[in-house]
């Protein structure tokens, strides 16, 4: 039968929306409770929507009953602290799965590269549902930082850097594609993901707000791309050794960040 899935996010597998043109108060994500929950880089993470409505960041499928990263349980004590964020989430009446508020600490363009990844998305979602895609939805404005896109983890051919202002909004299949954010600085950059399923109703969010899956790269200066797969390339290769020695075999997975 296969998955339902956007038209719009198939050829690239991403889509750039419209800028967010609202403020919001910093409060929202500044007041709210963070767990400590590793993702691509030094991060941690506040739940608004969880697997059982609790102040954790664990992939549902790690519940009892398993299940896929739909239906989470909004958090009250986190929702009534960020309703801005609650309701930008809410708002394109797609099945939510978890949603939280990421606070990723500044990088290089080199670890950005090492720490793509593809998200595990879909684990346990039953054929003939709507595939599970994420958003996110940039909150700090973070006018040097860029989201660092990819078919294949190590080719460089064919990147996607996407601009992080704030008001930034995009929707990414990120089961398909490795990802990173590259966010240079000196403050954390925060940003909403939320888990939505595809379906009709975000294909009418994502025509309502001007959506697009071709977007012209953040220029690069080619010296830098080359040292951060040089880089990336090398760490591989320290990383793979380092097992080696132990007996052991890196086995790449999927993100359940």
């Amino acid at each position: 039968m296969g998955y339902i899935k956007s038209a719009l996010l198939e050829e690239t597998g991403y889509v750039v929306l419209d800028m967010y043109g609202k403020e919001i108060d910093p409060k929202e994500w500044l007041d709210i409770e963070y767990v400590d929950w590793k993702s691509s880089g030094d991060t941690r993470f506040a739940p608004l929507a969880s697997a059982k409505g609790e102040i954790e960041c664990n992939g549902f499928w790690n519940h009892q009953p398993p299940r896929t990263d739909k239906d989470g349980v909004w958090i009250p004590s986190q929702t009534e602290k960020a309703p801005t964020l609650t309701e930008r989430a809410l708002e394109p009446g797609s099945n939510v799965g978890r949603c939280r508020i990421i606070e990723l600490q500044p990088n290089t363009y080199a670890d950005a590269l090492y720490n793509l990844h593809q998200d595990d998305n879909n684990r346990l979602n039953p054929d003939g549902t709507g595939w599970v895609v994420r958003s996110f939805f940039n909150l700090t404005d973070d006018k040097d930082s860029f989201f660092v896109l990819r078919d294949n983890r190590t080719d460089p051919n064919g990147e996607t850097r996407i601009a992080l202002p704030a008001g930034a909004q995009l929707v990414i299949d990120t089961q398909r594609l490795w990802h990173a954010a590259y966010h240079p600085g000196d403050a954390p950059r925060y940003c909403l993901i939320t888990s939505w399923e595809s379906g009709p109703e975000l294909d009418a969010y994502m025509e309502k707000y001007n959506g697009v899956n071709t977007v012209e790269s953040v220029p690069l200066d080619q010296e830098t791309i080359d040292a951060g797969q040089a880089e990336q390339e090398r760490r591989i290769a320290a990383r793979a050794a380092a097992l080696a020695a132990r007996g052991q075999r890196e086995v790449l997975a999927m993100s359940e960040a």
